[in-house]
């Protein structure tokens, strides 16, 4: 069975080699086109010189690039997936991006013939390594059904949560229980310096009970040494929070603390942070206390 990759960044590298690993037929496209021949040197498989090159003849093809601009730019136009698409292939949208998108590209798809499903991921790099993302998904029980054999093959967690759209509004509120998570751990920690306590006893104390998270076991340690070149970076959270901020302001949904975050991570940003993890909410309050080491 073929598949295609398209976007080989941080996240797609890993996922499209767990599907080669799990004996399907990869044909990948990076817009850098060295990325795609790293790819195929290090995997085997093939790589397409365009987008649509690369979904030819494919029975499933996975997009994961950057925002909703990169995934128009990959899905139409001459060299676009869309014009080389099978009838009656499957394509999954693994971008975060808007839940409106999802829906012109589930139209734009049907008119191909084909089956479309937005499935943004969750788990970040080491997830994506691992092969044990979480997927939000929107489309039809059957297409989903018929994805679950690629879709397991990277994805550990993976939920269909209604129509086309419904998985990147899924997404939204996960990214919104992300930062306001890494917020609280942030200012727990920030005055566990400001009094003296041991960080590892502290974690070891609460992380059980209901503080407990997978921020704060995942991420004190380096957010307490001040190290965050590593993990999902602030530019891309930036990304997603603007996007679910457009999508409460019109539905009418009050955002008050997250619209705050944002501007949180806009002061990270001017600290020289936009590809530090998004732990580094803590690094502002560092900075505001006089504690932080440039």
């Amino acid at each position: 069975m073929k598949c295609t990759f398209i976007g080989l960044g941080v996240m797609g590298y890993p996922m499209a080699r767990h599907l080669q690993h799990a004996g399907f037929d990869v044909c990948v496209y990076n817009r850098t086109a060295s990325k795609a021949e790293q790819w195929v040197s290090e995997y085997q498989g093939r790589m397409g010189t365009t987008p649509a090159e690369a979904a030819k003849d494919s029975d499933f093809v996975m997009v994961c690039v950057g925002n909703d601009d990169d995934v128009r730019s990959v899905f139409y136009g001459d060299d676009g997936l869309l014009a080389q698409l099978k009838p009656g292939a499957v394509v999954i949208d693994h971008t975060t991006a808007s839940a409106e998108l999802a829906k012109e590209l589930d139209q734009a798809v049907r008119e191909k013939e084909g089956a479309f499903l937005d499935a943004p991921v969750s788990g970040g790099q080491a997830g994506a390594e691992n092969g044990v993302m979480t997927t939000m998904v929107g489309g039809e029980q059957e297409t989903f059904d018929k994805a679950q054999q690629v879709l397991e093959c990277y994805a550990k967690t993976r939920v269909l949560m209604g129509p086309a759209g419904s998985g990147q509004l899924a997404k939204m509120v996960n990214q919104i229980c992300i930062a306001n998570a890494v917020q609280g751990v942030a200012e727990g920690l920030h005055l566990a310096r400001k009094v003296g306590l041991d960080p590892d006893k502290l974690v070891e104390a609460v992380s059980a009970g209901s503080a407990g998270s997978w921020q704060l076991v995942n991420r004190y340690r380096t957010m307490w040494d001040q190290e965050y070149e590593h993990g999902f970076a602030v530019d891309w959270m930036r990304k997603d929070l603007g996007i679910a901020l457009k999508e409460a302001q019109r539905r009418g949904a009050a955002l008050p603390v997250t619209a705050l975050l944002d501007q949180f991570y806009g002061e990270v940003q001017a600290m020289g942070g936009s590809r530090w993890d998004t732990s580094s909410l803590m690094a502002r309050l560092d900075k505001l206390a006089g504690d932080w080491k440039d």
